[in-house]
């Protein structure tokens, strides 16, 4: 089989560089960055976070090949910060928000264990306590 094995795709090899920097000598305030063992899922939300700062002009990405595990982004700057400090800013930004929504995830799966021990929650079903109504046994209609 042609696809490589599966660690190959996430662990980084001894003394990898996750991350390669090259400045653009063509264009002003502009840089190539080459991110290792990641793909698509961080790819886009990084470019997204990039493209929502002011100081940033261009900002995309692409996956050369799907057997390869990296990624390239391409990032113009305004020339108010570096496409490094953009990058980093970003980066920051972006574990902000993604520990603000494991937070909120864990908050909700907290009051899904509130709700089923029957913590003086309503039925929001109106099917009854014990699980009436045609699922019976305590199911509602989300467990098939």
């Amino acid at each position: 089989m042609n696809a490589p094995n599966r660690f190959e795709l996430y662990v980084l090899e001894d003394g990898e560089k996750p991350v390669e920097i090259t400045e653009d000598t063509k264009i002003p305030n502009a840089a190539t960055i080459k991110i290792v063992k990641q793909d698509h899922t961080l790819g886009n939300m990084l470019r997204a976070q990039l493209l929502s700062m002011p100081q940033v002009l261009f900002a995309g990405y692409k996956v050369p090949h799907p057997l390869h595990p990296y990624f390239i982004i391409k990032l113009q700057t305004d020339g108010t910060s570096t496409p490094q400090e953009v990058l980093e800013q970003a980066c920051t930004k972006l574990i902000a928000t993604m520990s603000q929504l494991e937070a909120k995830f864990k908050r909700e799966f907290s009051f899904k264990d509130v709700e089923a021990t029957g913590a003086g929650v309503d039925d929001p079903y109106g099917v009854g306590g014990a699980g009436g109504g045609a699922w019976g046994g305590g199911r509602d209609y989300l467990d098939f």
